[in-house]
């Protein structure tokens, strides 16, 4: 936390923002969606659909592990996860429909091209009415670690917001835009736990905006801006407060020494990030949750794009490197949430923009498929605890009860709002909604 900034969108213009929807004060419901995007593209296989009885070439090449649901199993990388599953629920029908890179159960056409927690904070607001904090929130590695490299925004965006306007982007916390630069801390990183030297340094900020006052320089909202982060919403991004142990059950850094990943993949440097950052991702995403944040996209970047090529790792050891970190910190963040009684107040949602082929190709790596992909959802108030559709014999397509990108953009949407009040209101885009009534939300979930 060497800075009170929060990047990305300054914070003045979410508030704005907020201020053009007061009226619909209301329809957002007191839950969050956290949406961890496995981006790359994760094989259906290796995570939660083996087909252990097709032949070899098809099967999981991570083997299989028993879940706590009779005859359901998981890929041999997701121990912690398969003595959970009957806490949430997977999806075995589900296809993105499309094998290319990029961001769609977040941006897609189906959205209009705007990132889906714009669409919700284009009805429920730029902030929350009584926090202050940021309803749509984009948390990638540099969040919780300033050294770690920048997004791949080419292969998939997640900033952006279409017709909507950029009122609606994502807060980063990880931003490098002139908000954060702007309203820098003057004090050493390392003396943060120095009470006396953190409110020198907040005065110092406070003293500028005061004289930025009294010379006109500050509107309301930059004002409120201010107060809002002085006053306690930064400390919701500081993960150092957390319990020592429930931040070493979160850690993944200590799954495995990131300087024995493999050279010879050109992608390297994104497993690492992968690994050291994804447990305290999620454990800042259960933060933010927890004081009014409404739409939270975790990423970790493209690490689950298993070709087994010049960049990518073959699916077995990729599996090491990305499925073992996943295991372990979203486990971590379901046991977590159980204990904290917010199982009703959170939806998590794991997925990416498609699948894996069927077949392992001559490298023993998997690559692009549309037609079928992994889907998880835990909490939000949903049934859970089942496994929802199935898939064809080799995990291609799915064989019953097809879900599709609509069909999730609906489930989250009616988590999150009431769209029934939504939809009788005036002045909510057409595109608005058209993510939130375009299709069925998942039924079995209900």
């Amino acid at each position: 936390m060497g800075s009170l900034a929060l990047g990305g969108v300054a914070l003045p213009d979410l508030l704005r923002a907020q201020e053009t929807v007061k009226q619909l004060g209301g329809v957002a419901k007191d839950r969050t969606v956290v949406f961890l995007f496995m981006h790359g593209g994760p094989s259906q296989t290796e995570t939660f659909d083996p087909k252990m009885g097709a032949p070899s070439g098809i099967r999981s090449m991570t083997g299989e592990i028993p879940t706590r649901l009779p005859g359901v199993t998981f890929g041999g990388t997701f121990e912690k996860l398969a003595r959970l599953n009957d806490k949430f629920s997977i999806v075995r029908s589900f296809t993105t429909q499309s094998g290319a890179h990029d961001s769609k159960p977040i941006v897609s056409k189906h959205s209009y091209n705007a990132q889906i927690g714009g669409h919700y904070a284009r009805v429920a607001g730029g902030s929350h009415p009584e926090t202050g904090m940021p309803r749509n929130i984009w948390l990638h590695p540099q969040a919780v670690n300033p050294e770690a490299t920048d997004p791949i925004m080419k292969l998939g965006r997640f900033d952006v917001t279409g017709p909507l306007g950029p009122a609606f982007a994502p807060f980063q916390p990880s931003g490098k835009g002139d908000f954060r630069a702007d309203m820098k801390l003057a004090v050493d990183p390392a003396r943060l736990d120095d009470r006396q030297a953190l409110l020198s340094g907040l005065d110092q900020i406070r003293r500028t905006v005061e004289s930025g006052r009294a010379t006109g320089g500050l509107d309301k909202f930059q004002s409120q801006a201010f107060e809002t982060l002085a006053g306690g919403v930064s400390e919701a991004f500081d993960i150092s407060k957390e319990d020592p142990k429930l931040l070493a059950r979160y850690d993944t850094a200590g799954l495995m020494d990131v300087e024995r990943i493999s050279k010879r993949w050109n992608n390297r440097p994104r497993y690492q990030n992968h690994v050291n950052n994804l447990g305290k991702l999620m454990l800042m995403a259960r933060r933010l949750a927890e004081r009014g944040a409404g739409f939270i996209t975790v990423t970790t970047d493209f690490v689950w794009d298993m070709h087994a090529d010049k960049n990518n790792a073959t699916m077995t050891e990729g599996m090491q490197y990305v499925g073992r970190p996943f295991d372990h910190a979203v486990s971590a963040f379901i046991e977590d949430v159980e204990a904290r009684g917010l199982r009703d107040k959170i939806l998590l949602v794991c997925c990416g923009e498609m699948g894996r082929t069927p077949k392992v190709n001559a490298k023993a790596g998997r690559d692009h498929w549309g037609g079928s992909a992994p889907l998880m959802l835990y909490g939000g108030g949903l049934k859970m605890g089942q496994v929802i559709g199935s898939s064809t014999k080799d995990g291609g397509e799915p064989a019953s009860d097809r879900v599709t990108i609509p069909n999730l953009y609906a489930t989250l949407m009616e988590q999150l709002l009431d769209t029934g009040a939504v939809r009788a209101m005036a002045g909510i885009p057409n595109e608005v909604n058209t993510v939130i009534s375009g299709a069925s939300p998942i039924k079995q979930l209900l």
